[in-house]
């Protein structure tokens, strides 16, 4: 018999596995692999719904949703948070006003650490509260695709918490910069980045002035946002773009500028986002090979235009959707398609999906692609509990940060890593199986309650169900059924399952 800890060997052996699955999702094997790789992971309700209304239509649905309605209990949770109850200029405000107010009112050096420690603590706990939000739409929501696209856009848009007061921004600029945008046009989804106070704080565009450029933002739209690092644009254009950039600027007050006269009908204020003409460059630009008439914040909007309806930003976003939703090395004539969708619908997210969702190349490779952390640790919770309401994230938030992707945790503005050889070393693989047996053994305190008196309801998993015999044991391979049969007990059958090269892929 096999030990348990030998299967840590098949685990890692097993990476690279790939799993055998029919050409459409016409039976349950396909069905659930095509499920797996549209959704955060199948589970027992998605495939039911998918099987009851049929893929195609299912599908449909995915790509032009409804508002999300949420299980009650999990919609409670997320009612229950401080950035679900206060817009984000009052808890900027309110935040930066107990800044002041501790720097004025302390003059002891221990009570002004502890006041400034009161202040750090705040920031993270709003940033936690935006990271269990995401986490229980993805586990919940049956807008499974918009939430997969509502992280895909989030790391490729990409801004890190750590940095300024960015952990109480976070939550905003995915609720209202990339969730409305993620399925619609990406001109909408790249103006609504630059305009939220996230990114231009994060790539320094409030400290880009006349005659005092940061290129910063301007680098990373075009290298990172639109056309690519090959997308035929020079460093006169980063150098152009930042002057088109100067002026747009984030005010944490309630206050504005004071505008000299003759521009006052210039500035825009929106929210924390603004645009402030005193530090705008007016002069003529030449951009991308045409000129930019120096003319005010229309000047972003005509930039914005050209780089979204660049043929190279169209195969630079294809090629990445690609990466991430068929293959490391996506077919090249599929991206193309692709890309020409995305020219012909001036960007429409959702036709361009459509294009790649329905290809032969993304039905012939489900089951191949590599689960980074997030996909691994969402998939497992979907599938182990289904529709039963965890009352804790904070285990998923922990294994995320010791697998290296927490949410809002990447430095560098190029976001996570899309590939296998970014996530299966040895020792992630190893806290993988970690995470499974403490899901499989049903001790990972997903159900215990915080406070004073924390309960913990009791909740095995019971992974051996209808969706277990009907699709996925067929898709497992003859080593991983072996290992199972060979299960000494409930738990560790749970954990073997949850931990089989097979539950890597989707």
């Amino acid at each position: 018999m096999k030990t348990i800890s030998s299967i840590v060997a098949l685990l890692l052996a097993g990476c690279a596995a790939t799993t055998p699955v029919p050409q459409a999702p016409a039976d349950p094997v396909a069905l659930s692999a095509a499920l797996n790789r549209v959704s955060w992971g199948v589970s027992n309700s998605t495939y039911q719904q998918a099987e009851k209304m049929g893929y195609d239509a299912w599908l449909e649905q995915q790509l032009h949703p409804a508002p999300a309605v949420l299980p009650a209990a999990a919609q409670a949770q997320i009612d229950a948070l401080t950035i679900s109850q206060k817009p984000v200029m009052q808890l900027v405000q309110e935040l930066e006003a107990q800044r002041r107010d501790y720097d004025k009112a302390m003059v002891d050096d221990d009570a002004k650490k502890a006041a400034q420690r009161a202040y750090q603590q705040e920031m993270s706990r709003l940033a936690r509260e935006a990271a269990t939000r995401a986490l229980l739409r993805a586990l919940y929501s049956p807008n499974q695709l918009q939430e997969q696209m509502t992280w895909f856009w989030m790391n490729h848009f990409n801004v890190h918490q750590g940095k300024s007061n960015l952990r109480v921004l976070v939550g905003d600029y995915e609720e209202q910069a990339i969730r409305p945008h993620a399925l619609g046009k990406f001109r909408d989804l790249l103006s609504a980045t630059l305009r939220h106070p996230a990114m231009i704080r994060y790539l320094d565009n409030e400290q880009n002035a006349a005659n005092r450029i940061n290129e910063n933002y301007a680098r990373e739209i075009m290298e990172l946002h639109t056309l690519g690092v090959d997308g035929g644009y020079t460093q006169n254009d980063v150098q152009q773009l930042a002057r088109i950039l100067t002026g747009v600027g984030v005010n944490l007050s309630d206050k504005a500028p004071n505008v000299r006269k003759d521009k006052q009908n210039q500035y825009v204020r929106q929210g924390l986002f603004e645009f402030n003409p005193n530090r705008h460059d007016y002069g003529d630009k030449v951009f991308l090979g045409q000129t930019v008439k120096g003319r005010g914040l229309a000047e972003v909007d005509e930039a914005l235009d050209r780089l979204s309806r660049s043929p190279a930003t169209a195969r630079y976003v294809s090629r990445k959707l690609a990466i991430y939703f068929v293959a490391d090395e996506p077919p090249p004539q599929l991206v193309e398609r692709m890309a020409q969708r995305f020219l012909s619908s001036d960007g429409d997210i959702a036709a361009v999906m459509r294009v790649m969702l329905t290809a032969p190349e993304f039905t012939q490779s489900l089951g191949k692609k590599f689960k980074d952390p997030v996909h691994y640790v969402v998939s497992a919770v979907r599938l182990t509990y289904d529709d039963k309401i965890i009352l804790n994230t904070g285990p998923m938030l922990n294994w995320l940060n010791r697998m290296a992707e927490p949410l809002y945790g990447r430095q560098t503005p190029d976001g996570y890593p899309l590939t296998q050889s970014g996530w299966a070393s040895p020792g992630q693989m190893t806290t993988r199986f970690e995470i499974a047996k403490a899901i499989g053994s049903g001790a990972a305190g997903l159900f215990k309650t915080e406070g004073a008196q924390p309960t913990e309801k009791p909740a095995f998993p019971q992974l051996a169900n209808a969706l277990y015999y009907q699709s996925l044991q067929k898709s497992l391979a003859p080593a991983t059924r072996q290992a199972l049969e060979q299960a000494a007990s409930p738990q560790e059958w749970n954990t073997l399952l949850l931990s089989s090269p097979e539950l890597m892929h989707r």
